[in-house]
C-alpha cells in the first residue's frame, strides 16, 4: 500500500474541484509548464487514480498545488481533468482563492484579500471578499484574452454549415450558437449538447491550427462552448454549456469560458469596458463577468476579464491505493 493521497473537495457553481493536499511526490524545480510536463510524463497514474472511478468520475476536476516559480505568486497550481492537464480554470481559481484565505496561506486585509495564483497560462490575481470575518465571493482578473478567429465555418454531415468563433480566455474555445444545431436550453437534453459540442471540437481541431504568442504549450483547443446566442443582450443573463477535454461537462458557467466569451464579445463591439454581464450554466448557476481592461497579446488586441463567483466545501478525503489492486489506476464507465 502506498502512502495516502489527501484532498479537500469543493465546488464552484456546481463544478467540482479536488484540491490535492498531500501524497504527491516532490516535483523538480522549473517553470510551471515544465512542472506540468513532468507530472504528465511521470505521475499521470496519480491523476487517473484521483480523477477516475472508483475515487472520482468522468466529470471530476482537480488541482495540484506546486511550488511557485514566479516570485510574486502566493501559490501555483496544475489543473487536472479526465483527459489530462489544462492551462487555466476559472472555477478552480475561485475555489482556491477562498481555500488560500481559509488555510492562512494569504492573510485577509480588512474586507478583502488578494491571492496571486500562478497557472500554466500565467499569473492570475484573485480578490477574495471577506464578510463577517469569512471568505465569500471571489473575483479574478484573467490573463490577456483575445478573439483568435471569427466567423469560421465547418461542414456538417447534414444541414447548413456551423459558424463559430475561436477565442482564448486562458484556454482556447470554439464558441457557437446552440440554435445552429437545433438545440434550446431548458428543452433539449444535455447529452444532445455534448454530442454537438464534441463534434464541433473535433472538426475545429482538424481544420484550424492554433498559435499563442507566449508558448506553444498553450496553443490547443480545450473544448467548445455552445451559447444561447444572446451575446448582444445587455440587460439579460446569457446561458452556455462548456464541453471540454474528453466530453467533460462543466456544471458552472466556466470561468475561462466566460473570459473567452467576453474577449469575443468585446472584439465584436457587443460589450463595453466595465459593463457587467451575467453568465448562466447548464444547471442555472451564475458567474458575473466584465471587461476589466484593454491590453494586447502578441499581435492580438486583447482584454483582461473580471469574473466572479462563490465556492463551497463538500468534503475532506484520504485516498488509499493498494499495490495489488488491479484497478489502482482507475477507470471510466460512461
Amino acid at each position: 500500500m502506498t502512502g495516502p493521497l489527501t484532498a479537500v473537495d469543493m465546488h464552484t457553481g456546481g463544478e467540482p474541484l479536488r484540491i490535492v493536499t498531500s501524497g504527491f511526490p516532490d516535483l523538480p524545480k522549473g517553470t510551471i509548464l515544465e512542472k506540468r510536463a513532468f507530472v504528465r510524463d511521470h505521475l499521470d497514474h496519480l491523476r487517473k487514480a484521483l480523477m477516475f472511478e472508483p475515487r472520482g468520475h468522468a466529470d471530476q476536476y482537480g488541482a495540484l498545488l506546486v511550488e511557485p516559480d514566479l516570485p510574486e505568486a502566493d501559490l501555483a497550481v496544475l489543473f487536472m481533468h479526465n483527459e489530462g492537464y489544462s492551462t487555466m480554470c476559472g472555477h478552480a481559481i475561485i475555489a482556491l482563492g477562498r481555500y488560500a484565505v481559509d488555510q492562512g496561506l494569504v492573510p485577509a486585509n480588512g474586507d478583502s484579500a488578494i491571492v496571486n495564483i500562478e497557472c500554466p497560462c500565467g499569473l492570475v490575481r484573485a480578490e477574495v471578499s471577506i464578510r463577517d470575518g469569512k471568505p465569500a465571493d471571489v473575483a479574478f482578473e484573467s490573463v490577456p484574452s483575445f478573439l483568435f478567429d471569427r466567423d469560421c465555418t465547418v461542414e456538417r454531415e447534414s444541414g447548413p454549415q456551423i459558424r463559430f468563433d475561436i477565442a482564448y480566455g486562458g484556454a482556447f474555445y470554439a464558441l457557437a450558437d446552440a440554435g445552429q444545431f437545433g438545440l434550446e436550453f431548458g428543452h433539449d437534453p444535455v447529452a444532445s449538447f455534448v454530442q454537438a459540442a464534441d463534434a464541433l471540437t473535433r472538426a475545429v481541431k482538424r481544420a484550424f491550427p492554433l498559435t499563442h504568442p507566449d508558448a506553444a504549450d498553450l496553443a490547443f483547443l480545450y473544448g467548445s462552448i455552445l451559447t444561447d446566442g444572446r451575446d448582444q443582450w445587455s440587460d439579460a443573463p446569457t446561458r452556455n454549456i462548456c464541453v471540454f477535454a474528453d466530453r467533460q461537462v462543466d456544471r458552472s458557467p466556466t470561468g475561462s469560458g466566460v473570459t473567452a466569451r467576453l474577449a469575443a464579445m468585446h472584439a465584436r463591439g457587443q460589450i463595453s469596458l466595465g459593463q457587467t454581464r451575467t453568465f448562466e450554466s447548464v444547471i442555472g448557476s451564475r458567474f458575473l463577468g466584465s471587461v476589466a481592461s484593454k491590453t494586447s497579446a502578441g499581435s492580438h488586441a486583447a482584454i483582461t476579464a473580471r469574473v466572479s463567483g462563490r465556492a463551497y466545501y463538500t468534503g475532506r478525503t484520504e485516498f488509499m491505493i493498494e499495490a495489488d489492486d488491479p484497478l489502482a489506476d482507475g477507470f471510466l464507465v460512461r
